[in-house]
C-alpha cells in the first residue's frame, strides 16, 4: 500500500515524467500553477452542470407554468446567447486576465439559479427565462476556460491538446451529472412551494457556487502582468510579422511547427489596427480554410450534443414504448455520459502522441455512426432502450472527442497573440451550436424525428468534406 501511494504521488495528471526529464525545450511543455488550473477545469465542470441540470425537468417545469416543449428548448439554449453577448464587455475590460471574469461568472451563476428557483413560487413562466439569461452571463466563462488552457503565456505548445482533453473530460462529466442530478432532484416532490422537484436544483447550485466563489478568491492566482512592453516575434527572424505558413508545415516533418520567442521591443510597436491588417494580409487561403473548418466543427459538435440532450426527454416521454419521467430521462442521458468517460480518459493519454486531425476524424466518424444507426432504427421501427442507448453513446463520445482539438489545433498554427481572437471565434461557434441545438432538440418530435436526424447527418457531411479537403493543412505538433 505504501508503494502504491508513493507511485500515485509521482504521477503528474497533466504531463508524463518521461517527457519532463528528456525535454530540452521546457517552453513547449510548460504548465500553469496546479491550483489555478484545477479551479479553471472545475469551473468548466460546474458551468456544464449548470447548463444541463435543467434538461431533465425543464419540459415539465415549463408546462406547469404554461409553456410548451419548444419553450423548454429555448430555456435550455438561451443562456449561450447571453453568454455570447456578455463576452463583448468582458473581453474589453479583462486585460487578458482571468480573475475578474471568474468573479463575474460566480456572481451571475448564483443570481441565475436563484431566479430559476423563485419562478415556481412566483408562478411566473418568464422568470425561468430570466434566470437562465443570468446564467448565460456566467457561461461566458466557457471561453476563458478554453483560452486559459491554450494561453501561450502559461501553456506550452505540446500541452495544449492535453489540457483541452481535461476540459472535454469535465465537459463529459457535466453533461452526465447535470441531467442525472436534475432527475434525482425531481423526485424531491412538490410538498413545498420553495424547495421542490423543480426548484431544488436552483437552490443547491446557488449554494455550490457560493462555496466555490470563496475558493476562487482564496486560491486562484492570475497571470502576472508583464513589467515591460514586449512583442511576439518568430525566433528565426526578429523583424518579420509572426504569421505561420502552412506550406512549411506540409513540407516539413509531422511535428513541424513554428517557434516564437518573446523579445523586448527595441522600437515603439506599430498601431494595433495596422499590425492586425498586416497579419491578415499574410494569411493564406488554406489557413482561412483551417479556421473555417475548426469553427464549423466547434458549432457542429455542440449543435448535435445540445439537440440530443434537449430531445431525449421529449422523445422519451412521447414514445409509446418509453413514457419516460424526468428522472428516467436524466438517468438515460447520464448513463451515456458515464459509460463514455473511460474512453475520454484514454483520449487524455492518447492526445500526447496523436495528431489533432486524427482525433477530430475519429470522433466525427464515431458520432456519425451513431446518427446513421438512429435513422435506420427510426425507419424500421426498432427503437428500444438498447438500440437508442447505442446511438446516444456513440453520439456523446464521438462529438465530445471531436471538441478536444478545435481550439488547440488553431493555437498551434497561429501566432501566440492570436489566442484571444481564435478563442472568441471558437467560443462563439460553440454558443451558436448550443442555442440552435437546444431549440432544434426541443422541436425534434414536432418536426419529425427523421428530419431531426437527417439535418444533423447533412451537417456532419459538410464537416467531413471540409476536413478531408484540408487534411494536409491540419497537421500540427502532438501533445
Amino acid at each position: 500500500m505504501t508503494d502504491l501511494k508513493r507511485l500515485l504521488a509521482q504521477i503528474n495528471p497533466f504531463s508524463s515524467r518521461h517527457e519532463m526529464i528528456n525535454n530540452r525545450d521546457e517552453e513547449e511543455f510548460k504548465l500553469p500553477k496546479v491550483a489555478s488550473l484545477v479551479i479553471m477545469i472545475s469551473m468548466n465542470l460546474l458551468l456544464q452542470i449548470s447548463f444541463f441540470i435543467v434538461v431533465s425537468s425543464s419540459n415539465k417545469y415549463a408546462e406547469y407554468l404554461g409553456g410548451n416543449a419548444t419553450f423548454s428548448g429555448i430555456v435550455i439554449g438561451i443562456p449561450t446567447a447571453f453568454a455570447g453577448l456578455s463576452l463583448i464587455p468582458l473581453t474589453k475590460y479583462d486585460k487578458g486576465m482571468y480573475k475578474m471574469p471568474l468573479h463575474v461568472s460566480c456572481c451571475f451563476a448564483i443570481l441565475g439559479h436563484v431566479a430559476y428557483a423563485l419562478a415556481y413560487r412566483a408562478n411566473f413562466l418568464y422568470l425561468i427565462l430570466i434566470g437562465r439569461c443570468l446564467n448565460g452571463v456566467a457561461l461566458s466563462m466557457f471561453m476563458y476556460c478554453k483560452r486559459y488552457c491554450s494561453d501561450p503565456r502559461i501553456v506550452g505548445i505540446r500541452r495544449r491538446t492535453t489540457l483541452a482533453s481535461w476540459i472535454v473530460i469535465s465537459q463529459g462529466l457535466g453533461m452526465s451529472l447535470g441531467p442525472f442530478l436534475g432527475g434525482v432532484l425531481y423526485n424531491v416532490g412538490f410538498s413545498n412551494s420553495v424547495f421542490n422537484g423543480y426548484t431544488s436544483l436552483g437552490w443547491i447550485m446557488a449554494g455550490i457556487y457560493t462555496g466555490f466563489w470563496v475558493l476562487v478568491t482564496k486560491y486562484f492566482e492570475d497571470i502576472p502582468q508583464p513589467s515591460t512592453v514586449t512583442e511576439l516575434q518568430p525566433a528565426c527572424d526578429s523583424n518579420a510579422v509572426p504569421i505561420i505558413s502552412l506550406e512549411e508545415v506540409k513540407s516539413g516533418d509531422a511535428e513541424a511547427s513554428p517557434s516564437y520567442s518573446i523579445t523586448p521591443a527595441t522600437s515603439p510597436p506599430p498601431p494595433i489596427d495596422e499590425s492586425f491588417r498586416a497579419q491578415l494580409s499574410l494569411i493564406t487561403l488554406s489557413q482561412w480554410g483551417v479556421i473555417a473548418c475548426m469553427c464549423w466543427f466547434a458549432m457542429l459538435c455542440f449543435f448535435i450534443l445540445g439537440s440530443w440532450e434537449a430531445n431525449l426527454p421529449v422523445f422519451g416521454a412521447s414514445a409509446q414504448n418509453f413514457h419516460w419521467s424526468p428522472f428516467a430521462a436524466g438517468n438515460f442521458i447520464a448513463l451515456g455520459g458515464i459509460t463514455s468517460f473511460p474512453f475520454l480518459l484514454f483520449n487524455l493519454l492518447a492526445a500526447r502522441h496523436t495528431q489533432d486531425r486524427k482525433i477530430l476524424a475519429f470522433g466525427t466518424m464515431l458520432g456519425l455512426a451513431g446518427l446513421l444507426i438512429f435513422i435506420s432504427i427510426l425507419r424500421t421501427g426498432k427503437v428500444n432502450y438498447g438500440s437508442l442507448f447505442v446511438c446516444w453513446w456513440s453520439v456523446a463520445l464521438g462529438f465530445n472527442l471531436a471538441t478536444t482539438v478545435t481550439l488547440s489545433l488553431l493555437s498551434k498554427q497561429l501566432p501566440p497573440e492570436w489566442n484571444g481572437r481564435i478563442s472568441m471565434a471558437i467560443q462563439y461557434s460553440n454558443y451558436v451550436g448550443r442555442v440552435a441545438g437546444a431549440v432544434w432538440g426541443g422541436s425534434g418530435v414536432s418536426v419529425g424525428m427523421l428530419n431531426f436526424v437527417g439535418l444533423e447527418i447533412a451537417m456532419v457531411g459538410i464537416g467531413a468534406i471540409l476536413f478531408t479537403t484540408l487534411w494536409s493543412d491540419l497537421k500540427t505538433k502532438t501533445g
